[in-house]
């Protein structure tokens, strides 16, 4: 996109804002306000509307990054308030659908072919819409199962190209107005937002993830994911078995088929530690129009998983130091706390730990004086960046997901049960999670995993050895040479510095002698001269 086409989609996204009168949530920053008064001639037109579906009509009517944004927002009741929750909510699968006679056609191209060849009796009403892509129902000819066609939107392409380039745009200007957004690292965040959505729009790569997910969590009692027909899968279009089962935000409906709502909220939880921990390889989708709950055995609740096309995992080292992290808040060691965010390299090396360790003591301890069931998780986090600030510490991209989901988990818990005690529940994993790492098991699990190789390589032990040996012969011959060179040119560097001061001395002698000055001194230099062209002359 050119500058001009990014400056007209800018002026598109304030004249949204403004029309729908959102200016009542820019922050009270005296630079924020003035630009705000600059734009004083675009009118409310939705005065009539509470805050809460202004600003969902106004996401709504900016696309699927704007809406993706409000799906995240809508799971943290504990940062919002329930009028504007209650609006966001609506997001996660009420988006405004597009023509199912479009939906038909797009999914014809794909598979090449009329829907008749694989289906019956395909519904043209959407069964239910998002940001990106929507869902119809359908039969399939070969053995009756019902499943669902999920469609990519189409032409949403440039939408989203055009808004991340924006979103980079004024990544890269956010920094300079205001400084201390750059630990904030907000063009790696737009990077890593970039990929996620670009990602979603590859139904093939959701449909593998399903399967991963499917595979990982085989026979659970927690969490179950939808078969996948990959064979009807295509870039644009996803198959997949219908499933029938309570949207997990419907409270109702959930405590009238009698769940059990505490075993169901801890289930959650359990369920992201698993896939972080275990697997890593965890659904960073999870906000509630995502997630069901089955009608079967209530009291032993089980979830249903669909959309997984956004997936995260950490690196080995990120993972343990997340894990310690966790546990030591969890037994208030803030010096450990200190110590892992330095060796992780979360804060600079130069900082001073006994002054970050105070920092955090200041902040958690007061809000561990309150019962743990009433903690949120979400607002520890977020305080303790304001705390971080002044010690530079960075967000890093890395952890975008995994952080985004867990405010998801937390926020869902809290409204299935609001006595949900995230701390307890995820403790007991951590800790077992860690002794895995570092005990026996975890040495009988390496050595499972090795000697497979280990057995591969062994006949090879004898000729690997000796060429080690021969390579450490060449090397220490080749260290041998380089340190006989150095010798001679250290010699070779002596002998015309002699030859500089021989030259020197002579000529100044013979100068004496011509002048017929000094005579004593100018033989003196002469014989001193000659002498040390001799000693350089035999260093040559």
């Amino acid at each position: 996109m050119t500058l001009l086409g990014e400056f007209r989609r800018l002026c598109l996204i304030i004249r949204v804002f403004f029309n729908y009168g959102l200016g009542e949530l820019v922050p009270n920053v005296a630079v924020l306000r003035i630009v705000c008064r600059l734009f004083f001639w675009l009118p409310n037109h939705h005065k009539d509307k509470p805050l809460g579906e202004r600003l969902r009509l106004a996401l709504q009517q900016l696309g699927p990054v704007w809406i993706k944004f409000g799906q995240m927002m809508s799971t943290r009741r504990d940062l919002f308030s329930a009028e504007i929750a209650d609006q966001l909510t609506l997001l996660q699968d009420r988006v405004a659908p597009f023509e199912g006679s479009l939906a038909r056609q797009c999914i014809e191209s794909a598979m090449g072919a009329p829907l008749a060849t694989w289906f019956d009796d395909f519904d043209q009403q959407a069964l239910a819409s998002a940001s990106i892509a929507q869902v119809h129902r359908a039969r399939l000819k070969s053995n009756g199962q019902e499943v669902v066609l999920k469609v990519i939107r189409p032409n949403i392409r440039p939408i989203i190209k055009a808004d991340i380039r924006l979103m980079y745009r004024l990544a890269k200007w956010l920094p300079k107005l205001l400084p201390d957004s750059r630990r904030l690292r907000p063009y790696e965040v737009v990077k890593e937002y970039e990929k996620t959505l670009f990602d979603e729009l590859n139904l093939l790569r959701e449909a593998a993830n399903a399967i991963q997910l499917r595979r990982n969590f085989k026979n659970s009692s927690m969490l179950y994911i939808p078969e996948v027909y990959s064979d009807l899968c295509r870039e644009n279009v996803l198959v997949m078995e219908r499933i029938y089962g309570i949207p997990v935000s419907d409270i109702t409906a959930l405590e009238q088929n009698g769940t059990n709502m505490k075993l169901l909220a801890e289930r959650g939880v359990q369920v992201f530690f698993t896939q972080v921990f275990r697997d890593n390889f965890f659904h960073a989708d999870m906000h509630p129009g995502n997630i069901f709950v089955s009608y079967q055995h209530p009291q032993d609740p089980l979830y249903i998983g669909i959309d997984c096309g956004i997936v995260g995992a950490l690196n080995k080292a990120d993972k343990r130091y997340l894990a310690e992290n966790f546990v030591a808040f969890f037994n208030r060691d803030y010096q450990r706390v200190a110590e892992l965010h330095l060796h992780s390299g979360w804060v600079p090396d130069d900082t001073n730990v006994e002054d970050f360790e105070f920092a955090i003591r200041t902040l958690c301890e007061p809000i561990f004086a309150k019962p743990l069931a009433e903690i949120s998780f979400g607002h520890l986090l977020l305080n303790l960046f304001n705390t971080a600030r002044r010690f530079n510490m960075e967000i890093q991209p890395q952890l975008v997901l995994l952080q985004k989901t867990l405010l998801y988990i937390e926020g869902l818990g809290r409204q299935l049960y609001p006595k949900l005690d995230l701390w307890a529940t995820a403790k007991p994993f951590l800790e077992n999670w860690l002794r895995e790492q570092s005990g026996p098991c975890a040495l009988l699990q390496t050595l499972k995993q090795k000697i497979p190789l280990w057995a591969e390589k062994f006949p090879e032990l004898p000729e690997l050895v000796y060429d080690s040996l021969q390579q450490h012969k060449k090397l220490r011959q080749s260290l041998d040479h380089l340190s006989l060179q150095l010798k001679k040119q250290q010699r070779q560097g002596k002998a015309r510095y002699l030859l500089n001061v021989g030259m020197t001395l002579l000529v100044s002698g013979t100068l004496l002698q011509l002048i017929g000055q000094h005579e004593a001194l100018s033989i003196g230099l002469i014989v001193v001269g000659v002498w040390v062209w001799i000693v350089a002359w035999k260093r040559v």
